[in-house]
């Protein structure tokens, strides 16, 4: 243990053998009647009940009300109940949401990107596909090869 750790430090546990961490040493909630114990419960109920929600309304929207919206908006809707589905769930379960703001910052700009890098390339490679389909030098071109093959 280093000299600067003081004596209620947990952080000579995480230098050297990560086996201490999943060994028992951290277990703080042997009691499974303990306020620790329940309050963790309660927060993994809430996750629950969360995600639960989000889901049925992504089942709901597509079962009974997708065919009723115009089909942009309910693929914006779609896509916002997944990205806030999935901003949870990291937030939640892969600890993000207890970083310091900078690490979020620093995980999710180049993530948000590298989404917008994709749409970018996509709707650029369908420009080129339409300008090349309904280019009238190129539309002859298959006119005539269509003509040709049924003589």
């Amino acid at each position: 243990m280093s000299a600067h750790h003081g004596s209620d430090s947990i952080q000579h546990l995480y230098e050297g053998d990560q086996s201490k961490l999943y060994s028992g040493v951290m277990a703080h909630h042997s009691d499974i009647n303990s306020s620790e114990s329940k309050q963790q419960v309660k927060k993994i109920w809430k996750v629950f009940w969360i995600l639960l929600v989000i889901t049925l309304v992504e089942v709901m929207l597509g079962m009974y009300f997708s065919h009723a919206m115009p089909k942009a908006l309910i693929n914006f809707v779609f896509l916002a109940l997944t990205v806030l589905k999935a901003g949870y769930i990291v937030s939640i379960f892969m600890h993000l949401g207890d970083e310091f703001r900078g690490f979020i910052v620093t995980v999710l700009v180049p993530l948000f990107l590298f989404v917008w890098f994709i749409i970018a390339f996509l709707a650029d490679g369908f420009f080129w596909l339409r300008m090349n389909n309904s280019s009238p030098s190129r539309g002859d071109t298959v006119k005539e090869q269509v003509q040709h093959a049924k003589k």
